[in-house]
């Protein structure tokens, strides 16, 4: 677990991670599809959040799934995690 680190201009990688008391300015934070990461009180400034690998195959499945006609299914789906909180 990572506490009370500064992450300024950095390439971070989440997948698997914990982040406890951490900031982070400015910086690349990159998720791959692996064990989702867990932030406890961390502040984000002016971050860049990329998927990758098996993250951005699930991503451009969901843009699929929208083109095809599946939008109430993706709308479903973003509705679940920002009503429970992505948990």
């Amino acid at each position: 677990m990572q506490t009370a680190t500064i992450y300024n201009h950095e390439t971070v990688v989440m997948d698997g991670e914990s982040f406890s008391d951490c900031e982070f300015r400015d910086s690349r934070l990159v998720y791959s599809g692996g064990k989702p990461p867990v932030f406890n009180h961390c502040k984000f400034v002016d971050c860049e959040w990329r998927m990758e690998g098996a993250a951005a195959h699930t991503l451009d499945h969901l843009k699929v799934v929208w083109s095809v006609g599946g939008k109430q299914a993706v709308q479903n789906l973003i509705k679940e995690i920002t009503v429970s909180g992505g948990k």
